[in-house]
């Protein structure tokens, strides 16, 4: 009876393992579809992030810090809509979610302020080329922090 139990249970284990190795192609063709839709809703809140500074900046005369900070912001709350309802498909813990997107969103702010004294203030690089030059750098880390932190 012994003999049986172990051939059984090495069969069980092989079949476990083999589901979990089908597993994980399907694990990454998701977060692959969800990076996709995230890139895509991320860029409406770029849009909108980018036209709000732009004129907030160059039409307003902003200090760029802070039509950073108010165009970032504005974008944040755009994305973390559509990322709920399409990216992530998450409906609970709402306010706690937003608390942590936003807190997601303000590394992405930080990232380029950090950007804009780096390179716009010590190396003269026009304010509106650091911007748009952030944006791949911000989007990746961004993406990791919301799939392992806003919306595990």
């Amino acid at each position: 009876m012994t003999s049986d139990t172990t051939s059984t249970t090495a069969s069980a284990t092989t079949s476990t393992s083999a589901v979990t190795d089908d597993a994980a192609p399907d694990d990454r063709a998701a977060t692959l579809r969800q990076l996709l839709r995230y890139s895509l809703i991320g860029g409406s809140g770029l849009a909108l992030d980018l036209v709000l500074f732009l004129l907030l900046h160059n039409l307003a005369g902003m200090d760029e810090q802070f039509a950073n900070a108010i165009s970032t912001t504005l974008g944040i709350a755009n994305n973390f809509v559509l990322n709920a309802l399409f990216t992530f498909e998450r409906r609970d813990r709402i306010v706690v979610r937003f608390l942590r997107f936003y807190a997601v969103g303000l590394t992405g702010i930080a990232l380029t302020n950090l950007l804009f004294l780096v390179l716009t203030d010590a190396l003269g690089i026009d304010a509106n080329l650091v911007k748009v030059g952030s944006l791949p750098l911000v989007l990746a880390l961004q993406f990791a922090l919301n799939k392992k932190w806003s919306f595990a």
